[in-house]
């Protein structure tokens, strides 16, 4: 298959930190075809091997030595990257790229748009004037997409005025983490969770995104976003469909995107009395993450004095169907937290009548989505031990057991990251991994009103310390139903 990869915000952060990492991955697991090109798209004046030479310095610096190219492997990879200077308001410069691509007609063309999202409706326009619409295009769009529903709905209509829904490809990295697709196999490749998920087995499900580390360089971006937008309204509502949709009837992906929405559509709706009680928001103060001091948000750079976009939030909801009538769903994210790590804990109801003596923790199943990369599945068991005297009339004392599966270990080859699994599946037109705009508008409709309650009543948030787990009133929120956050328990 050949293909053209274009990459709009070909200097940005997110193509070198992310993108063009997870290709270079895809090159040297040789899962990424040969015949192809990567452009990249920016304003600087570049030639094709200044471009190259500025990757290859960025692509030394990435986090991961093991994923950073040798000088063979980048000069082999790098044949394959071009670059392009365009000017995305000028139409002139949209010709340019059409002669570009034109030189040798690819089997599909993707349009990745690393850029601001208020860019998005001026090149998707622009493309269609462009005649780079037809059936072998595909346009992917990077979150944040919009800043609330309205102009969520506005890029959408300016998708659809010159794509169709599926040459559109709206991306929630997430997605692709190996752990959630697992997810749908737990769930669907076994008979064994099934008849257990469901209001009479499970008393309650926690979806924690947390990070350790503050917004760093990017504190004019995060105050215009925060929490609730940057993790919630997409990466956290996404986990709670596929961990809550019905079984679709294929895995096409229309059959998968349909019940994920019909989770979204079934969520008990916020107003302003249930914000005030089910929501907590909070912001980073000073403290100490990893026995180093750091600075609290507003003492970050780029972000305004007296700023009250919140850090973190965490918020219980419920989903008013039969299979979950009465389960409690406890969402939280929030930067500069006790360590990084993002996972989904379903908490199993204790046994309805116990022969064992002492207190018995119920059942959990932890799927484990970063750094870690598994399943936990928390259990009781007796050591067998034997008793004299007194104690031999007495039934034993369980122990809590677990049983791990770790994904890296279990699949030692093979194994992709999400950006790497999600550009694949771009290349590929595989749609199941990304987001219909139904669903992304859903979920903006039910953020909004918490959103709009919080521009009623800008004193409820709540500061905590750099380090910790965020406010005290979130541990009160999930206490409230008799439960407890998991490093609380």
């Amino acid at each position: 298959m050949s293909f053209d990869l274009v990459f709009f915000g070909g200097t940005g952060d997110l193509t070198w930190r992310k993108l063009m990492p997870a290709l270079f991955q895809a090159w040297r697991h040789g899962k990424l075809p040969a015949q192809g090109r990567i452009l990249a798209v920016a304003r600087d004046e570049r030639t094709d091997a200044s471009y190259r030479q500025w990757l290859q310095d960025k692509l030394a610096t990435v986090d991961d030595r093991a994923k950073r190219p040798t000088e063979d492997e980048f000069e082999r990879f790098a044949t394959q990257v071009h670059y392009l200077r365009m000017d995305l308001s000028q139409p002139d410069d949209y010709q340019l790229l059409r002669q570009w691509l034109g030189g040798r007609c690819a089997d599909t063309v993707v349009m990745y748009l690393a850029t601001s999202p208020h860019l998005f409706p001026v090149i998707c326009e622009q493309l269609g004037a462009a005649g780079l619409n037809h059936p072998g295009v595909r346009v992917v769009l990077e979150k944040p997409l919009g800043h609330d529903l309205a102009s969520a709905q506005a890029i959408n209509e300016a998708v659809r005025s010159v794509f169709s829904e599926q040459q559109a490809l709206r991306i929630d990295h997430y997605l692709g983490k190996p752990s959630v697709q697992n997810l749908m196999a737990l769930r669907f490749g076994n008979v064994l969770f099934e008849p257990l998920w469901r209001r009479e087995s499970i008393a309650n499900i926690q979806i924690t995104l947390a990070e350790s580390l503050g917004v760093g360089t990017r504190g004019d971006f995060y105050d215009r976003t925060g929490a609730l937008r940057d993790m919630i309204q997409n990466h956290a509502l996404q986990l709670l469909t596929m961990v809550a949709m019905e079984p679709p009837s294929s895995a096409d992906a229309d059959a998968i995107r349909d019940e994920k929405l019909k989770v979204l559509r079934s969520l008990k709706p916020f107003d302003a009395a249930s914000v005030a009680r089910d929501v907590v928001r909070g912001q980073y103060r000073a403290g100490t993450v990893g026995g180093v001091a750091v600075p609290g948000y507003l003492d970050e750079a780029k972000v305004p004095a007296g700023s009250s976009t919140e850090t973190f939030v965490a918020l219980r909801c419920e989903i008013q169907n039969w299979r979950w009538a009465g389960v409690p769903f406890y969402l939280r994210t929030g930067k500069r937290l006790a360590h990084r790590h993002a996972e989904i804990v379903v908490n199993f109801r204790p046994t309805p009548h116990s022969i064992f003596p002492g207190t018995q923790t119920p059942n959990k199943l932890v799927i484990k989505l970063q750094p870690e990369d598994g399943l936990q599945l928390h259990l009781l068991a007796a050591k067998g031990a034997v008793g004299t005297g007194q104690m031999a009339t007495h039934a034993e004392h369980l122990s809590p057991v677990s049983l791990n599966l770790d994904f890296d270990q279990a699949f030692p080859t093979d194994r992709v990251g999400a950006y790497e699994r999600m550009l694949l599946d771009a290349l590929a037109g595989r749609l199941n991994l990304f987001v219909r705009s139904d669903e992304q508008e859903q979920a903006w409709r039910w953020v909004e009103p918490i959103l709009e309650a919080w521009r009623h009543d800008p004193s409820g948030l709540r500061p905590y310390s750099a380090g910790t787990w965020g406010p005290a009133a979130a541990s009160a929120l999930v206490a409230r139903d008799g439960f407890s956050w998991t490093e609380e328990s």
